[in-house]
């Protein structure tokens, strides 16, 4: 461990805080970081902060590969977590006891102590590509969604290295998620349509949950919290429930261009961003549809397939690739895996999109923007909100 060097695990770094008020709404809002690369907090479907908003988890490329950062809040100062080969930066995500960090390596899951940073594998499978790990309730529990010698599936098994297996599946897997009532069950979403799927923890009832072509632009499925039913997003303007207990039975809740949605745990408010047009940062009351203007996000919002309501085909991929082998000027970048390219073009770079997340009290919310050029790390206060007693009551 490198303790005394400029950059390593374990390494402390002065605040990068920068404080200000949303143009728009007054809204409180500080940038936590501000060095010259990319810098994002954990995916949308994971909270980035830790209980108590002790500290708030992020992603940064500033000592040259994808590596887990910390701020201490509130004053921001920074202690690099990991060090070594390039983490998947989005696959972080925070035990319930705000104590360990479970993470993605290569075709490998790890676990972090934030008290010692002591890192342990948990899991992994020789030449495999992992997607984010994703725990349980409890934590007792964790999956991802996984390629492994041409074959997709979804790895689950327990935080302890035990009962680890891969349950197969045809296409790729996205976004694999406990139910949260149950954790011997999982939804996913598979690409291409149709979609959104369940499954038991043990590999059996596998269901379609949602029948449709790639002319429905299913999107960030999650779960609306407490109540165990399903929310998400009919791009680019219908934000939809689905009742677990009776799949296929859909409901609007709200109908404007809802994006990455994060619902609160009692399932009575939805965080969302915005695209063509980015409208700001807003919640949606669940039980009237009324949203409300939380922040701007002014993050570039990238990926060329945002401006349609369908999935991407085969022709959107190949037209990427030629794109990018245009724009290197030789076949460097045509020879990117489908995946590189989708996130290059098609769908866009995850880190130009604001992925807003509530933290655990539901005062705070984390998003990242490149608004400035290089994308950062970005937490509001929504207590700061002139509506504050209104969204409280949901």
């Amino acid at each position: 461990m490198r303790q005394d060097s400029a950059t390593g695990k374990g390494h402390w770094s002065a605040t990068e805080r920068e404080s200000f008020r949303d143009a728009r709404t007054g809204v409180r809002i500080h940038r936590y970081t501000s060095a010259p690369a990319i810098s994002h907090p954990t995916y949308f479907l994971q909270s980035s902060f830790t209980a108590g908003n002790r500290q708030l988890l992020f992603t940064s490329y500033r000592t040259g590969s994808a590596q887990l950062f910390a701020a201490n809040l509130p004053v921001g100062e920074i202690r690099q977590l990991t060090d070594g080969p390039s983490i998947h930066p989005f696959s972080a995500s925070i035990h319930p006891d705000g104590e360990t960090v479970f993470f993605v390596r290569g075709g490998e899951v790890w676990g972090l102590s934030l008290l010692d940073l002591r890192e342990w594998k948990i899991f992994g499978l020789d030449g495999a590509q992992f997607g984010e790990a994703s725990p349980d309730r409890k934590g007792e529990w964790i999956t991802c969604a996984v390629k492994h010698q041409g074959q997709n599936g979804l790895a689950v098994g327990r935080a302890n290295g035990e009962d680890w297996r891969v349950i197969p599946f045809p296409r790729t897997i996205i976004h694999p998620q406990f139910y949260p009532l149950d954790p011997e069950w999982l939804e996913f979403a598979a690409d291409p349509a149709p979609r959104m799927f369940r499954v038991r923890r043990d590999g059996s009832y596998m269901e379609c949950l949602y029948e449709h072509g790639n002319d429905t632009f299913v999107v960030h499925e999650t779960f609306l919290g407490d109540t165990g039913d399903l929310v998400f997003t009919i791009w680019p303007g219908q934000l939809c429930r689905m009742r677990w207990d009776a799949p296929r039975e859909m409901e609007t809740i709200a109908r404007f261009n809802a994006w990455h949605i994060t619902p609160n745990r009692a399932g009575t408010r939805i965080l969302c961003d915005t695209n063509h047009p980015d409208e700001g940062i807003h919640e949606v009351n669940v039980s009237t549809g009324e949203r409300v203007l939380l922040c701007e996000s002014l993050a570039t919002n990238q990926g060329s397939q945002w401006q349609r309501s369908r999935y991407a085909l085969a022709e959107d991929f190949a037209e990427a690739r030629r794109k990018a082998a245009a724009e290197s000027g030789g076949a460097d970048r045509a020879a990117l895996s489908w995946m590189e390219v989708a996130n290059d073009t098609v769908y866009g770079p995850q880190w130009s999109h604001p992925h807003p997340s509530y933290s655990p009290d539901e005062t705070r919310i984390a998003f990242a923007s490149d608004r400035d050029g290089i994308t950062q790390v970005y937490v509001a206060e929504l207590e700061t909100h002139p509506q504050w007693e209104t969204l409280r009551e949901g």
